[in-house]
């Protein structure tokens, strides 16, 4: 995902310089949309007004952001640092402290809208941290988003976004099994869904996946591996907070019953597959 939103930046005008852990990546970026590689993400940030970083987990966000080559290496005070990987709020209030003590505003501003949104600029995104640091950086997270929430302080975001997944894994499980109703009972899906997205039922669920959950085509979106790692960070945090997440725990364990089929890189509407 990170690669269509810094081409939103460069087609905005901004000077961009970017790091993959896969170098190749880069340099084809910047085959394609200018700007300049770094051999580390302390040397992409070392002259950076904001760097923005996504990569998959708690442990890649220490690495990219407080290694030792990481981006607080060497970024100047004063500048922004805005993570838009879904991780947990405890390494974003980690981050965030160490950030500070450097002069550094840090943002975690975790991202939804999967691949599709991502290359249309249609993302939304959800963010923690200081008020100043966000209206700093809204208008440059405006070149590929849709839509920007200030939700709190620092680790605040993440917690949206856990709010985020938890909406979506029982939105996902109640459109599978209504799909699968709809066929055991003989309707004619294509039928049903002109009805009922109409009313009450309907959801960008509904809309953009009925029918490749129909077709059995799961080659879209957000992969069944990502989810389970955001459901693993919600519920740790609910095991801390005292929230009873008793339906994402459920379709958490059906997604892994979707990994035993070979569904890993599968999409989330995947969970059907387990009905059929």
């Amino acid at each position: 995902m990170g690669s269509p939103m810094a081409a939103y930046l460069a087609r905005n005008g901004h000077d961009v310089t970017v790091y993959n852990r896969t170098a190749p990546k880069a340099e084809a970026w910047c085959q394609q949309y200018g700007g300049q590689t770094a051999a580390t993400p302390a040397e992409a940030a070392r002259n950076a007004e904001l760097v923005f970083s996504c990569v998959g987990n708690d442990d890649d966000v220490r690495d990219v952001l407080l290694g030792s080559d990481g981006v607080l290496a060497s970024i100047p005070g004063g500048s922004i640092v805005i993570d838009h990987t879904t991780a947990s709020a405890t390494v974003a209030r980690e981050v965030g402290a160490l950030a500070e003590t450097k002069s550094i505003g840090f943002l975690d501003a975790p991202v939804s809208g999967g691949q599709v949104g991502a290359e249309n600029g249609q993302l939304t995104v959800m963010a923690g941290g200081a008020a100043g640091d966000f209206e700093r950086a809204q208008p440059v997270i405006d070149c590929y988003a849709k839509a920007i929430t200030h939700i709190g302080p620092v680790g605040s975001g993440q917690m949206a976004k856990m709010v985020n997944q938890i909406c979506i894994a029982g939105i996902v499980q109640g459109l599978a099994e209504g799909l699968h109703f709809a066929k055991k009972a003989g309707l004619d899906p294509a039928v049903v869904i002109e009805s009922i997205s109409k009313g009450a039922a309907q959801s960008w669920q509904m809309e953009n996946r009925w029918q490749t959950m129909v077709n059995d085509d799961f080659d879209f979106g957000f992969a069944v591996d990502w989810m389970r790692k955001d459901l693993a960070i919600a519920l740790d945090e609910a095991d801390t907070n005292g929230a009873k997440l008793e339906l994402a725990g459920l379709v958490d364990q059906f997604y892994s019953e979707i990994q035993d089929l070979g569904g890993n890189r599968w999409d989330t509407s995947s969970l059907i597959a387990r009905l059929t």
